[in-house]
């Protein structure tokens, strides 16, 4: 309606300059002059209202009604709760009527919890978005997962969805090397894995327990998967002192609290905090081990319609800025980040799905008799 008010104005300067010009020469003229330009700004006022009217039926039917949608929706994450209060408050502001709850835990709970409700014939989630991408392979091979192919999956590389549609990435982790910065500089922090061996760090690494963590277990398990690694360098990294916090929160606040100086983390813990005022920083070394975490679809789930609005909403373009404001990494191509994903692709260490999830319980069990577990 501004440029209705302009016209308006513009009209009203108009008359009295034509009134001001005409001097003594008779109101007659005046009234007649005045009239003149009254009709002139009533019709452009009437033609802005025809403008506005248009331009408002054309952006209502642009927009989607999305006050049809109703009920609940239930995500079980092991995301960190800042991260799903935030996807809470952007899906439920996109869709009013929708209410989306969710249980969060370490990647270990939330398995655990899933197969005791797969065991009693129906998990009550809609939509499972836990750390360990190789989770997925047994979610889908036990029937937990049903197919669902997103509109919004266009955007994201093949490589990260499932080839037989049961689960797509909605974020990509990466592990590397945070440190303590008051007590370590950016120069003399660890650069790669085998950095953490050095004798320097003995007693002062940190990790979380890989069988309560998702991301930390995918991490142990590429490595231990990993000729030039293996269980030889996990247990040199366990004969240099490195110790073991119950989860990945633990971890990152008790180095940034100075427990330890250095450490296995996690890029988004590690960016949360330093945005907070912690001492903490991260790198990604060379080998840096990237997880796609991927999101699935319950089968036979109580709100199935629900489901998928969730399933789009995470990875549209919408969604996935949401989460790169709260500092993780977007798999989609059109969103702007600060994260280089290119230059991380690069550095990504290469590994066999088939062969983690083949050997990830060996794996896990060897790790656990060299910290006495």
């Amino acid at each position: 309606m501004k440029k209705r008010i302009v016209s308006i104005m513009m009209a009203v300067t108009l008359a009295a300059a034509l009134t001001a010009g005409c001097g003594n020469s008779g109101s007659g003229q005046a009234e007649t002059t005045q009239a003149a330009t009254t009709a002139a700004a009533e019709t452009e006022a009437k033609a802005q209202d025809a403008t506005d009217a248009e331009t408002e039926a054309a952006e209502t039917e642009a927009a989607p009604d999305n006050s049809s949608y109703s009920g609940t929706v239930m995500l079980y994450s092991s995301m960190q709760e800042d991260q799903l209060i935030a996807v809470k408050q952007a899906f439920e502001a996109k869709y009013p009527n929708v209410t989306m709850e969710y249980y969060f835990a370490g990647t270990s709970k939330v398995v655990t919890k899933i197969s005791t409700e797969a065991q009693a014939g129906q998990v009550d989630a809609d939509v499972i978005w836990v750390g360990d991408a190789s989770d997925y392979v047994s979610f889908k091979n036990e029937g937990i997962l049903q197919k669902y192919s997103s509109p919004e999956a266009e955007q994201i590389d093949d490589a990260y969805i499932d080839p037989e549609g049961y689960y797509t990435a909605a974020r990509l982790v990466g592990v590397g090397i945070g440190y303590n910065t008051t007590m370590v500089s950016e120069e003399e922090a660890p650069k790669t894995w085998n950095d953490l061996l050095d004798e320097k760090w003995n007693d002062q690494i940190v990790m979380s327990d890989p069988g309560t963590a998702g991301t930390t277990a995918y991490w142990m398990n590429a490595l231990m998967c990993d000729d030039n690694y293996g269980a030889d360098f996990m247990q040199k990294l366990h004969d240099n002192g490195c110790y073991l916090e119950s989860g990945t929160t633990a971890t990152h606040n008790q180095l940034a609290a100075g427990a330890y100086k250095v450490g296995v983390c996690i890029d988004y813990v590690t960016a949360n905090l330093a945005a907070e005022g912690s001492p903490i920083a991260f790198l990604y070394p060379d080998e840096t081990v990237v997880i796609p975490s991927p999101i699935g679809l319950v089968a036979n789930c109580a709100n199935e319609e629900n489901g998928k609005l969730l399933y789009d909403f995470l990875i549209s373009k919408e969604g996935q800025e949401v989460l790169v404001a709260n500092n993780l990494i977007s798999v989609r191509n059109d969103v702007d980040q600060t994260a280089d994903v290119g230059a991380l692709a690069a550095k990504a260490l290469e590994s066999d799905m088939s062969e983690l999830v083949e050997n990830s319980s060996k794996n896990l069990e060897e790790f656990n008799k060299m910290y006495g577990l």
